[in-house]
């Protein structure tokens, strides 16, 4: 499995469960278990939700599902 899937795949993870659509970053946030603390890693790869939320813009949001959520930030991240 490749970083970008394995970051993928932990976003998608740490969101089970959370209400969508989500239509901020502070509700992504508050979505996620740690907060803007959680943290994914693959190898070498270290990303926090916190360093999500910098590439993330408004026109990003609302999010409709984990899926898309992970898919923009593996995007925007450049993994």
């Amino acid at each position: 499995m490749s970083v970008r899937e394995e970051i993928h795949e932990q976003i998608v993870g740490a969101l089970e469960g959370a209400k969508f659509p989500i239509k901020t970053p502070e509700e992504l946030f508050d979505a996620l278990p740690d907060g803007a603390n959680t943290t994914c890693k693959s190898g070498d790869v270290v990303l926090k939700a916190s360093d999500a939320g910098e590439v993330l813009t408004s026109d990003d949001f609302p999010f409709e599902s984990a899926e898309s959520v992970a898919t923009t930030i593996v995007n925007k991240a450049g993994l």
